[in-house]
């Protein structure tokens, strides 16, 4: 069977550091962080006080207003990270087949608010108080729908939900449905929207989440021997995959070439990584064969990186083992130690870093890298941006339950 290739068109962005892609990417480059107090809800009475929100966010700059109260947070990310997309892609001003656009846009938990929101309403309200938009504007897979419905887009639509791995999920497979020539075109990521009561107070009660309450921009410490926890963050990314026929016809803006895709299962835990990284080195493994490429090709990767212990230690050991001697020839960074955990939507957003990473041969650095841990012992690139020529760049993505993704770009060359 012939492979078509399959490269990104457009990109948008709604995250913790900026609503565009280009203000995203120069923040990561200039070292930002996106971290402090929460708003979204009097913190007081929970261990960790901070995270990275999404700031001066306005639903209705993308959405109708009607419309946009019938939608959870997750969703509104999701819609204007979708529209940023396909006006950066050109793709709508285009003679397209919308019958072959597909959408598979993801996020690990969903609309967490509305559920408590309307919770709320049950237990001290009584059930004739729910909303009737509760269940839609609850469920995981309807910021595709809303996406699909807003366009017109017919072809495949689901969500993917594998906790933190989600969206890159759905970017893999909208990767394959290009590549074998079922969709021209995938809209494609990932959106979440957890900084809620439940939210922290879950993920508190589980230890994982960082209290540094009292240093919320140095919190977020990938690969440090200070790290204790990851940070939440808030936000949405979304692509545009495309055959490369398909955006040759119209002269498209091209960012970089998806070219493989790696998937696969520790079998191990419901929350720890396996020792070793054992299911990270297969899904890179499987992912650079998938791609064609040697462990030598690659110069970047994209790190899970979410600064617990566990994660850090073992994703650590996992490149160390695909890559050998090469791995300390390649510069890793963590996207996370700026913006915070995004959840289900980390991934498409990371993805998106490290397109641009390809794009202007520039690696975004590891902030707050300042303490050596033996047992995380390699370049980091910490604490300042570096150039770098990148031809060939992987981004991990790691997910409770033991799932593993890793997705390889290049550098677009026709």
């Amino acid at each position: 069977m012939h492979e078509r290739r399959v490269v990104i068109t457009g990109m948008g962005v709604i995250s913790p550091l900026g609503h565009t892609v280009e203000e995203f990417w120069q923040n990561l480059l200039a070292g930002k962080s996106g971290v402090g107090a929460i708003t979204r809800f009097d913190a007081v009475q929970f261990d960790t006080k901070i995270a990275a929100e999404v700031k001066n966010f306005n639903a209705e700059d993308y959405i109708d207003k009607k419309e946009a109260r019938r939608m959870d947070l997750f969703t509104h990310f999701a819609l204007a990270a979708a529209k940023l997309a396909l006006e950066d892609s050109g793709l709508l001003a285009a003679p397209i087949d919308k019958d072959s656009v597909g959408v598979i846009v993801s996020s690990g938990i969903g609309g967490m608010d509305t559920f408590e929101r309307e919770g709320r309403k049950l237990f001290e309200k009584g059930p004739g108080r729910i909303s009737p938009f509760f269940i839609p504007m609850m469920i995981a897979d309807i910021a595709p729908g809303h996406i699909s419905m807003q366009y017109g887009f017919k072809g495949p639509n689901y969500s993917i939900i594998s906790a933190c791995a989600s969206s890159s999920h759905a970017i893999g497979e909208s990767f394959r449905y290009v590549q074998r020539g079922e969709a021209d075109a995938m809209i494609c990521g990932g959106s979440e929207a957890t900084i809620t009561p439940m939210g922290v107070g879950g993920f508190n009660a589980m230890k994982a989440l960082s209290t540094r309450n009292d240093d919320p921009q140095r919190a977020s410490r990938p690969f440090d021997l200070e790290r204790d926890g990851f940070v939440m963050g808030e936000g949405g990314g979304i692509l545009v995959l495309e055959s490369l026929e398909s955006a040759s016809r119209r002269n498209a803006k091209i960012y970089a070439e998806v070219v493989g895709a790696g998937y696969s299962a520790d079998a191990y835990h419901i929350t720890q990584p396996a020792p070793g990284g054992e299911g990270a080195v297969r899904a890179m493994r499987i992912a650079l064969k998938n791609a064609g490429v040697a462990p030598e090709d690659v110069q970047y990767i994209n790190a899970h990186g979410t600064s617990t212990p566990a994660n850090d230690k073992n994703e650590t050991q996992a490149i160390a083992t695909v890559f050998g001697d090469h791995a300390a020839k390649l510069n890793i960074s963590s996207t996370k130690s700026m913006i915070g955990h995004l959840l289900g939507a980390s991934g498409a957003v990371e993805l998106i870093a490290t397109a641009l990473t390809c794009r202007d041969d520039m690696i975004h650095p590891t902030i707050n890298q300042i303490t050596a841990d033996p047992e995380c012992f390699l370049n980091y690139t910490p604490n300042a941006a570096v150039r770098r020529e990148v031809n060939v760049a992987i981004s991990n993505s790691f997910g409770f339950g033991g799932h593993n993704v890793c997705l390889v770009v290049k550098k677009f060359i026709l």
